[in-house]
C-alpha cells in the first residue's frame, strides 16, 4: 500500500505543478478551444492539460514504479502514447477521423498481441477482435465524456479509485499501481478543470485516460469467482461513459448525424441541464452515478452467478429506461421538428 501511496501522491503533485506549464505551452502554440454555439464555454480555453497528465502518470511509475511482466507494461505505454500523441496533434492542428481510429486499433492490437487481452471465449480470433473493440469504444467514449467542466477528469478519478481498491484487495500490483498514477494525474488536473474550468484535457488527455481504462479493465482479474460473472467488473466502472456514448450515437444516428464527428450538446450532461440543472450539478450527479456502478462492481466481485447476472440485469434495464427517458421521451415532448432544427445536435 505504501507504494501505491507514494505513486499516486507523486501523479497527484506532478499534475499540479504541471498543468499551468501545459496552459502556458497551449497559448503559445495556439492549442486553443474557440467557443462556438455548440459548446458550453465563452471565450477560447487552452485544451493541453492532457501533457500534464502523460507527463504525470508517466513519471511517477518511472520514479516508484517495479514492472512485471515487462512486455505488457511496454505494450501499455506504448499504445497509451500513441493515441495521445494523435489527440495532442488533433488539438494542435487536425487529424482525420478516420487516422485517429486506425491509430486506436493499432494500440489495441499492440495489447492483445503483448497478451494484455480479454480471455472469456474459447477462439483467439474472438478474444482479439473483442479486446479492439473494447478499447476503442472506452478510449471515444471517455474522449466524448469530455463535454463538460470537470467530467471527463472526474470520472477518471472515480474509475481509476476503484481499480485500485480492487486491485489492491486482490493483490494485482501491475493494475493498482497503473490506477494510482491515473487517480492522482486525473485529480491534480481536476483542480484546474472543475467548473469554473481554466483549460481543458484536449484530445490527448482524455484519448490517453479512455485508452488506459480500458487495459485496467482487461488486466483486472478475479481467480477467485467465475469469469462468466466478473466480466462484468470493469463494464460496470465504466458504466458512465458506456452509457453516455450509446445515448450520443443512438440520438445521432437518429437525426442522420454522425455519432462520433459531430459535436453537439446532447450527453447525459447536457441533458441533466435542460432538466434544471447546474452544470456543476449534473457533473456531480454524474460522480455519484459512476460511484454508484462502482459500489455494485465491487458487489459483483463476490456474487453467486445468479446474484451477479441479477445486478447485471438490472444494471440494463435501468440503462435502457434512462436511454428512453432521455432520448425518446425527450423526442416527444419537443413534439415533432424538421430541417435544420431537427438536425442541431
Amino acid at each position: 500500500m505504501l507504494v501505491y501511496m507514494l505513486i499516486f501522491l507523486s501523479a497527484l503533485l506532478l499534475a499540479v505543478g504541471a498543468t499551468p506549464l501545459a496552459k502556458k505551452l497551449a497559448v503559445r502554440v495556439g492549442a486553443m478551444d474557440q467557443p462556438s454555439p455548440r459548446k458550453v464555454h465563452n471565450v477560447p480555453m487552452p485544451r493541453m492539460g492532457g501533457a500534464a497528465i502523460y507527463l504525470a502518470f508517466m513519471a511517477a511509475l518511472a520514479f516508484f514504479g517495479r514492472w512485471f511482466p515487462i512486455a505488457q507494461v511496454v505494450s501499455i505505454f506504448i499504445g497509451a502514447t500513441l493515441v495521445s500523441f494523435l489527440g495532442l496533434w488533433d488539438d494542435r492542428r487536425s487529424v482525420g477521423p478516420l487516422w485517429k481510429l486506425l491509430g486506436q486499433i493499432g494500440a489495441a492490437l499492440i495489447l492483445a498481441f503483448s497478451g494484455v487481452q480479454i480471455g472469456l471465449f474459447p477462439f483467439a480470433w474472438l478474444n482479439v477482435a473483442v479486446t479492439v473493440l473494447w478499447v476503442v469504444y472506452i478510449t471515444n467514449a471517455m474522449n466524448l465524456l469530455d463535454n463538460m467542466d470537470g467530467l471527463s477528469g472526474g470520472i477518471s478519478a472515480v474509475a481509476s479509485a476503484y481499480f485500485l481498491l480492487l486491485a489492491a484487495t486482490s493483490g494485482q500490483y501491475l493494475v493498482g499501481a497503473l490506477a494510482a498514477a491515473l487517480l492522482g494525474a486525473s485529480l491534480g488536473f481536476l483542480l484546474y478543470n472543475f467548473n469554473p474550468a481554466s483549460v481543458f484535457m484536449g484530445d490527448g488527455g482524455a484519448l490517453f485516460i479512455g485508452f488506459l481504462l480500458a487495459a485496467l479493465g482487461i488486466k483486472l482479474r478475479f481467480p477467485q469467482n467465475y469469469v462468466i460473472v466478473t466480466w462484468m467488473v470493469p463494464v460496470l466502472v465504466l458504466g458512465l461513459p458506456i452509457f453516455d456514448t450509446a445515448l450520443v450515437v443512438i440520438s445521432r444516428l437518429r437525426r442522420g448525424l454522425n455519432p462520433l464527428t459531430t459535436p453537439g450538446k446532447d450527453h447525459i450532461s447536457h441533458r441533466l441541464v435542460d432538466r434544471g440543472m447546474t452544470p456543476r450539478e449534473a457533473v456531480l450527479t454524474l460522480y455519484l452515478a459512476g460511484c454508484g456502478l462502482g459500489m455494485l462492481a465491487v458487489f459483483v466481485t463476490q456474487a453467486s452467478i445468479p446474484e451477479g447476472y441479477g445486478v447485471g440485469g438490472a444494471v440494463l434495464l435501468a440503462g435502457l429506461y434512462a436511454l428512453c427517458k432521455y432520448e425518446f421521451q425527450r423526442k416527444r415532448a419537443n413534439g415533432a421538428s424538421s430541417g435544420a432544427e431537427d438536425r442541431k445536435p
